[in-house]
């Protein structure tokens, strides 16, 4: 086997294909990058069992053939090699050798035939706009849990129903949810489709595929190995889909936003960042909302003291209530809108405190596009 191909194309395919790679594998095969040259290029990919990606490039080569090398390794060699074409060829030693300019390397193969069988996708698919699927997934992500023990909660719930994609993401505490365009092509249907996708493979695909103009999106499999595939030009992601039932968190949405306050979100996020300086790491910034101004009062240890007002429109009678600063920074950092509107949602239940909707809005007296929406669970507060 050899070919040759230009560096900073070479380099930036392997980057790719690694990045979805765990840092840390029990299988040291699954560490491997495969390579296969043919004449029609190269096809490079890696495979976890849970994620795989593809991507196929242009090369001349010289002999055909397939080779497995370790990712990360060639990843760091491939970004740091000088700017002249790369060479690299199996030598009767079975090693691989890489020349460029003159910098050579010879890395260890290893054995193609103990490699897993990269997962094909044949079911149906629809596409969605590359940046909106990347602002998309931004907006609801951070919201998933990080807690293994219920995997159901580390992932993404995506929903395609009639012309729409939903994702939906929830770690018991918030709820975010944004809505983006779907077309289905000649296969549309008003049939709902479900796909629970781990939310570290999304939030890569969403950073990788950020500018690819349109993402095909596809679902395939059956019983335990389901899986979801993401193209975009010569790249393709799939993941293994999470197994269980995602909560039902949209009927937690309130249908009446009456009570509600407006914001102005960079004044806001940065008066709570400033003020909960002095917080301990767990505990609740006390919000008191009035009808020109919400202020802000934290207590730390060592007796810390921080307080802070900033103008706001309320609609409504007054509000006091204790939110967690780091959940509200984070959909405020989401709402992606000069203003935000947080309302005060009711509860039948009397001694239950009712969390709080946060929804962007364009100015003081008009609402957004309903797109994007996060709900917060306030804290008790301890007088």
């Amino acid at each position: 086997m050899r070919f040759h191909v230009n560096r900073d194309v070479f380099s930036e395919a392997v980057s790719f294909v690694v990045k979805l790679l765990p840092q840390r594998n029990p299988q040291p095969i699954l560490a491997g990058v495969l390579i296969e040259a043919t004449d029609a290029g190269l096809s490079l990919a890696a495979f976890d069992y849970e994620a795989s990606a593809r991507t196929t490039i242009e090369a001349t080569v010289d002999e055909a053939g397939t080779i497995l090398v370790h990712g990360r390794l060639l990843s760091e060699i491939a970004s740091r090699l000088p700017n002249a074409p790369i060479q690299i060829e199996v030598d009767d030693d079975g090693g691989i050798v890489l020349t460029c300019g003159s910098a050579r390397f010879t890395l260890a193969s290893m054995p193609v035939q103990e490699y897993p069988a990269i997962p094909e996708v044949t079911g149906e698919s629809g596409l969605v706009p590359a940046e909106d699927f990347a602002t998309a997934i931004a907006q609801v992500a951070f919201a998933a849990s990080r807690d293994d023990v219920t995997p159901v909660l580390t992932g993404v719930q995506l929903e395609v129903a009639g012309t729409q994609l939903s994702l939906v993401a929830t770690d018991r505490y918030r709820v975010a949810l944004r809505e983006i365009p779907w077309d289905g092509g000649t296969v549309a249907s008003d049939e709902s489709t479900t796909a629970l996708v781990p939310a570290r493979t999304l939030t890569e695909v969403g950073k990788t595929f950020a500018h690819g103009g349109n993402i095909s999106i596809a679902f395939s499999g059956s019983g335990d190995r389901e899986i979801i595939a993401f193209t975009a030009g010569n790249k393709t992601v799939t993941s293994l889909l999470i197994k269980g039932n995602f909560p039902p968190v949209r009927r937690l949405f309130p249908e009446q936003t009456e009570h509600h306050a407006v914001v102005n979100t960079a004044e806001l996020a940065e008066a709570v960042r400033r003020v909960s300086l002095v917080l301990d790491r767990s505990a609740p910034l006390r919000f008191t909302f009035t009808s020109d101004s919400v202020s802000m009062d934290a207590s730390g240890t060592e007796q810390a003291r921080a307080s802070e007002s900033v103008d706001a429109t309320l609609v409504g009678d007054e509000v006091t209530l204790g939110l967690n600063p780091q959940y509200l920074l984070e959909s405020l950092g989401a709402v992606r809108s000069e203003f935000a509107r947080i309302t005060f949602t009711s509860s039948e239940n009397a001694n239950k405190l009712s969390p709080v909707l946060i929804t962007p809005q364009t100015s003081v007296d008009k609402g957004g596009d309903g797109e994007f929406k996060y709900l917060l669970q306030p804290n008790l507060l301890l007088r």
